[in-house]
């Protein structure tokens, strides 16, 4: 039966001991050192003895923490933090492995994986504190070191890690980003399943209505409206641009099916029939989740830029400058350029 790698950290574990398998973890938020005090304090030692038995305490603290833990179980020890000397020595004795890592993300991670929490204190985890890992073991994957983190297909688990390997680093991105992209999308459709016709379709759809709402609306607002349309064009602007179309053709063409009620058609960009088709029919598909927030978060963009445009021309607003000459107040830009 094949294993399902769950987690892999780009590190290579402390000590000696490099792998583990059916072990109980622990997993601690800070480093496992001898805590220091909140206050500075002075220790007078006379003689020899005296300094070898206050090290042998440290010693001997640290040794029966380390004990505990092992007496309960546990094979691994993940610490958000410095390791110090005198642990490690006891780790190694008592033949537990330590994974040390510095980033919040993967000790959470981490604790997904082995069903493990975090604990805030050196004492030993509770059983309701500790979790589970079948394998855990120190690879190399080309020239980097990595710790994996396995558990077999009958453990539980809710979190797993795609590995990715490319030539170049532009590959390496472009394969990140197409996953990163396909994760959103399924996480998106989970959480509302409605799709729109994509390939510029439904964008063009919406610049459609907006102009028609422009031009039916008398005054100065139905430019700002008639604009607001045309930024919907840049989609499909963009995607015939790329294809290597005429941009301008395909728009306006774009427009004629949409004023027929054609609200599917979308940019055709493999050149069949007349450089537009329904993207429906194709099976080309966009998440309406996402649509919505791209145009929200742009309309807030361009508001807010519009909103700060309309403060810095606002007119003076009569208040006392500070430091300046008695009754003197802020003048606008205007009055100050000419001055």
């Amino acid at each position: 039966m094949h294993s399902l790698s769950v987690v892999l950290v780009q590190r290579d574990a402390e000590g000696t001991i490099k792998e583990v398998t059916k072990a109980k973890v622990a997993v601690f938020t800070h480093g496992f050192e001898i805590s220091k005090t909140d206050s500075k304090g002075t220790v007078l030692v006379e003689e020899a003895s005296e300094l070898e038995t206050y090290n042998a305490t440290e010693e001997n603290k640290m040794e029966d923490k380390i004990k505990a833990i092992s007496e309960a179980g546990v094979g691994l020890i993940v610490c958000g933090g410095t390791v110090s000397e005198i642990a490690m020595h006891f780790f190694e004795r008592y033949k537990i492995m330590v994974v040390k890592t510095v980033s919040k993300f993967e000790l959470r991670r981490i604790c997904f994986a082995t069903k493990a929490r975090g604990s805030m204190t050196l004492a030993c985890p509770t059983p309701e504190e500790l979790g589970y890992v079948d394998s855990c073991k120190v690879t190399e994957w080309g020239s980097t070191k990595v710790i994996v983190f396995e558990q077999e297909p009958e453990t539980p688990c809710s979190i797993a890690t795609i590995v990715l390997r490319g030539a170049t680093n532009n590959i390496m991105d472009d394969i990140e980003r197409a996953i990163e992209r396909g994760v959103n999308t399924f996480k998106g459709a989970v959480k509302d399943g409605r799709f729109l016709p994509g390939a510029g379709a439904a964008e063009m759809n919406v610049a459609s209505k907006v102009r028609s709402l422009g031009e039916s609306t008398p005054g100065q607002d139905q430019y700002a409206i008639k604009k607001y349309a045309e930024a919907f064009e840049v989609v499909a602007r963009i995607l015939a641009t790329n294809a290597g179309l005429d941009a301008t053709e395909v728009i306006s063409k774009l427009y004629s099916k949409h004023a027929e009620n054609l609200s599917a058609w979308g940019v055709d960009i493999e050149g069949l029939g007349d450089n537009v088709s329904d993207a429906q029919e194709r099976g080309i598909l966009d998440h309406l989740t996402t649509k919505q927030t791209a145009i929200r978060l742009a309309t807030n963009a361009a508001v807010t830029i519009l909103r700060i445009s309309q403060i810095i021309m606002a007119k003076p607003c009569d208040v006392p400058i500070p430091g300046g000459s008695p009754g003197g107040t802020m003048g606008s830009m205007d009055q100050d350029a000419a001055m």
